[in-house]
């Protein structure tokens, strides 16, 4: 991939995680949240999973995937993060180290998003799938943060004419649903799911952001130390609610599964026998 078309610095992607597997415990209530909102999908599904890969869950789905009575593998970009779990595995989503079909169920909540050829990444996560193995993913959409992201364009630009990238770009909906297409996904889904999370401290927003591993990892950030009023004036500038500020996550959830003949198929066009408007006129 060329420079050009690398949006995110996955070193700095590694080392804020890598920091953040110290701190990431303050942040489990809204991981698990997310966690158990993808995870509920399982509940609709009359099958059972037994071997899951857990990419990037931070120490929280892992447990949730064991409790349901599966054999979880967990690997992560950091591998203090990844050591979270036992016998978790440093693996670059975008090199995935596992052999095809090893899976029968892979998850990804909250862990594609600083992925540079997120395109690559889902086709090596179908690879690894079994035929009929399910792919569940949560992934922040445009949308996410927008609160936060204004207030600091705005204030940086009364402060120096100019802003910086410091929150990363989010994919919209219909975009993650053709990612799973272009990716070889069979049965494809993708559903928005938002959370609104109320900050009565200002700046326990952008706590949370580093205690998660969250912080700006875009590959063209400026990396000059901020104007000092910048996060002050921005955080003065976000909308509050009852004297508490609001950070929105509007998540897509996504679902798919990795090709099988025994999956249903669409006819092929023009194989109707019924003519719509006769059926339309009775």
């Amino acid at each position: 991939m060329s420079d050009e078309m690398r949006v995110f610095d996955r070193i700095a992607v590694r080392r804020h995680r890598d920091r953040a597997a110290t701190t990431v415990g303050a942040v489990a209530d809204v991981l698990g949240e997310v966690a158990d909102r993808l995870l509920d999908r399982l509940d609709d599904i009359k099958r059972d999973f037994s071997v899951a890969l857990d990419v990037g869950g931070r120490g929280v789905v892992a447990p949730l995937l064991a409790a349901r009575g599966m054999r979880v593998v967990s690997c992560d970009l950091s591998p203090a993060m990844a050591g979270l779990q036992p016998g978790g595995v440093a693996a670059d989503e975008e090199f995935l180290p596992f052999a095809p079909g090893s899976f029968d169920l892979v998850v990804a909540n909250l862990s594609l998003h600083w992925v540079n050829d997120l395109p690559g990444a889902l086709i090596q996560l179908r690879r690894a799938l079994k035929p009929d193995g399910l792919f569940l993913a949560s992934i922040p959409a445009l949308g996410t943060l927008a609160e936060l992201r204004t207030a600091l364009t705005e204030a940086e630009a009364a402060l120096t004419g100019g802003a910086a990238p410091r929150v990363s770009p989010f994919p919209d909906l219909p975009d993650c649903a053709g990612l799973l297409q272009r990716a070889g996904f069979a049965l494809p889904v993708a559903d928005l799911d938002e959370i609104g999370l109320m900050y009565a401290d200002r700046f326990a927003l952008l706590r949370d952001l580093r205690a998660a591993g969250e912080t700006n990892a875009v590959r063209l950030r400026d990396r000059r130390t901020p104007p000092r009023d910048l996060f002050p004036m921005a955080l003065a500038g976000l909308p509050t609610d009852g004297g508490r500020v609001r950070a929105t996550l509007r998540l897509a959830m996504l679902t798919a599964w990795a090709p099988a003949p025994s999956q249903p198929r669409p006819v092929a066009r023009g194989s109707a026998t019924v003519s719509l408007a006769d059926v339309l006129r009775g």
